[in-house]
């Protein structure tokens, strides 16, 4: 009995103390010694929050071109979806204006400017020899990705940009790069370039005849790599495009929509406490100190890794937090089966989880199955629902299966005999 509940205070010291660095974080600074970490909430290091929230940047882009088809302002946009997504703005928007313009917000950016240098340049890309003339094209290039290993037998591992053409971007590389490997004075070269900048100059040594190359040497760390991929993804442009609009707006749900919006949340899980405590007794307090413990893990995670947070995110949150409490009913409920049925609440307990288990597994699985789906076939709002949904449930079924159980455990231990206490109403009260 002593040993229970010197587990469970502990846990409970080290749930609270968790909660609260997650929550609102923490600076100590103590004979030179400096430690810190974000709350959760922090502008600049915490959260991101999403556009319906805090406001951001709106940029408007125009083609540079005399006409432009539905099919190549799609491209367009496609392109500035990619690199809004690999920069981590899952919750910017990317629409169409009329013919030749799309309109791009990106959130948490106040200065318009600096949502330019953000988004990065969005030029026309092109592959071009030594005499300048252009021999790829950005439609050519299917993907580009940063990598770090060993490219050949010789060399050791380095950092290297992963170039994936298409078949037209193959046979024209295969050309260009025939030509370019046969010329001498320095000229053995391909110049990548947006628009009238250069980004990379790769010597060229050899034939390729591949929808696959490696461009290597000069990259300093994954930064590097990963900047100069970047650069390509997001020339994939079929033609070049010019910022006409820059400004910044205020949060589409009004400015309190954040106070108003966690102040609903912190309701909403304040009633779920209350009715996991009167309707499941013990086990629901256990419940709620579980939940307490999610709460945290996921503004950890949100917080450590700058997810962005918007409506929908919120949305996927508030729909873990329900799976998390139905988890917890599911248990309770085997549990006071088996504790109607006469057997021990140590026993109980086991029983109720062994039980409960399959079902609480098979509905996260459908739950994750769903959000995977969401984030590969879904952009913007959509990905950032997918992200806090998936978050949530993983978060919420680890605590359901690990924390409660552990406090449940800790709670059989302490021998308390009325299964009154449990919820369980029945003549013998002996267990």
């Amino acid at each position: 009995m002593g040993k229970s509940i010197t587990k469970l205070v502990i846990a409970l010291l080290i749930i609270a103390l968790g909660a609260y660095i997650a929550l609102f974080g923490f600076n100590i600074q103590m004979f030179g010694w400096h430690v810190s970490y974000p709350s959760a909430l922090d502008e600049n290091k915490g959260i991101r929050q999403g556009l319906d929230l805090v406001g951001g940047s709106v940029i408007t882009y125009e083609a540079q071109a005399e006409t432009a088809t539905d099919a190549e302002m799609e491209t367009v946009k496609d392109v500035l979806r990619k690199r809004l997504d690999s920069l981590g703005y899952s919750e910017a928007t990317v629409s169409r204006q009329g013919e030749k313009k799309v309109r791009v917000e990106i959130p948490a950016i106040q200065n318009p400017e600096e949502a330019v240098q953000t988004l990065g340049q969005t030029a026309k890309l092109t592959f071009r020899d030594a005499d300048g003339n252009v021999v790829l094209e950005g439609t050519d290039v299917a993907n580009a990705a940063a990598a770090f290993g060993q490219i050949d037998e010789v060399s050791g591992d380095q950092h290297y940009v992963r170039l994936k053409l298409n078949e037209s971007g193959r046979q024209k590389f295969a050309q260009a790069t025939a030509a370019a490997a046969n010329r001498g004075n320095g000229g053995n070269y391909i110049s990548i370039m947006l628009d009238e900048n250069e980004i990379s100059r790769p010597t060229v040594r050899e034939t390729i005849n591949s929808t696959e190359c490696v461009i290597s040497g000069g990259f300093v760390d994954a930064s590097d790599s990963q900047e100069l991929a970047n650069l390509i993804n997001s020339g994939n442009l079929p033609f070049s495009i010019k910022d006409v609009e820059l400004r910044s707006v205020g949060p589409t749900l009004g400015e309190h929509a954040l106070e108003t919006s966690l102040m609903a949340a912190a309701i909403g899980i304040l009633l779920i406490l209350v009715f996991m405590a009167i309707c499941y007794r013990l086990p629901g307090l256990m419940a709620d100190i579980a939940l307490v413990a999610y709460i945290a893990i996921v503004a950890f995670i949100m917080s450590w890794f700058r997810i962005n947070l918007s409506l929908p995110g919120i949305a996927g949150i508030i729909l873990s937090v329900g799976m998390a409490v139905d988890a917890n009913v599911i248990i309770f409920a085997r549990m006071k089966e088996e504790l109607a049925l006469g057997k021990t609440i140590k026993t109980a307990v086991e029983s109720g989880f062994n039980r409960a288990f399959i079902a609480i597994l098979d509905a996260n699985v459908t739950t994750l199955i769903a959000a995977v789906v969401l984030y590969i076939f879904g952009t913007g709002p959509i990905q950032g629902f997918a992200i806090t949904l998936a978050i949530g449930t993983i978060v919420s079924m680890f605590t359901a299966i690990v924390i409660t159980k552990f406090l449940l455990r800790q709670l059989a231990g302490l021998k308390i005999k009325n299964v009154s206490l449990y919820g369980v109403k029945r003549g013998n009260n002996n267990a």
